[in-house]
């Protein structure tokens, strides 16, 4: 009978998981609901709302890896449910948001440029799943991304609705414009660019003090002109990318 006993214990420890290890995959789950959520908006023609949700998913994206490490609760899983969210977070909802805003009238022409987006960050994020399964774990972290990820390509994919909240480009003026820079953020997303990755970004001492003083402003363009933050981050953005084209000369998809 006694002999029985670790067996018993060994099956029910199998059969429960703490709850810590758990919290990586619910925020994952959580920024899934939101970019679900920013669907719904997009089509009921609620797009600050659309907008602000996706930037939530983009924030519970980058949590949900930290937790996971500094937890040690990586897993399978959760790497694989990470990215299906970070599809429809990132690939579907602004596809569906920019054409709701800028291509409805477009027709089918605006919607094959909406799915030339979000396909295209889907072969950017199975690229990385391919990449990451053949990683060392024991390597460093690389200093950068091969390609646009898939956050940043829906940061710069919705500079378009950015530039309506700025009185820049109405909704629905220039579809053709739009279309073009779908598919130019596409191609970002499946290029072999290297661009810098936070892991990689090192700041020397004198900018400390310019870097702190960015973030105050950030912080306060964030309650007074958030989409003026916004066209500014994307910008800044495109600055570095335009500088990693310039140093690629041409080995974009070789």
């Amino acid at each position: 009978m006694s002999d029985d006993l670790p067996e018993e214990t060994e099956s029910v420890d199998r059969r429960e998981v703490s709850l810590i290890l758990l919290i990586p995959n619910m925020v994952t789950l959580m920024g899934l609901c939101f970019g679900l959520t920013a669907i719904r908006f997009a089509m009921e023609g609620h797009f600050s709302w659309a907008v602000f949700l996706i930037m939530l998913s983009a924030l519970a994206d980058g949590f949900d890896g930290l937790l996971a490490r500094r937890l040690n609760a990586q897993s399978e899983m959760g790497a694989q449910l990470d990215s299906l969210s970070d599809f429809l977070c990132f690939g579907v909802a602004p596809a569906i948001l920019v054409y709701e805003v800028h291509l409805h009238d477009f027709g089918g022409l605006g919607w094959i440029f909406a799915l030339i987006f979000a396909v295209s960050a889907c072969l950017r994020l199975a690229r990385f799943n391919v990449m990451s399964g053949q990683a060392d774990p024991n390597d460093e972290p690389h200093r950068f991304f091969v390609g646009v990820p898939a956050p940043a390509g829906a940061l710069l994919g919705l500079f378009p609705v950015f530039l309506m909240n700025i009185d820049v480009l109405p909704g629905g003026q220039a579809p053709l414009l739009v279309c073009l820079w779908l598919a130019f953020v596409a191609a970002l997303m499946i290029s072999k660019l290297k661009t810098p990755s936070p892991k990689g970004v090192k700041v020397p001492r004198r900018m400390v003090a310019v870097l702190f003083f960015a973030l105050v402003v950030a912080i306060g363009l964030i309650f007074t002109r958030p989409w003026w933050l916004l066209v500014l981050v994307d910008v800044g953005y495109l600055a570095v990318i335009l500088g990693a084209l310039v140093r690629a000369r041409g080995r974009l998809f070789g």
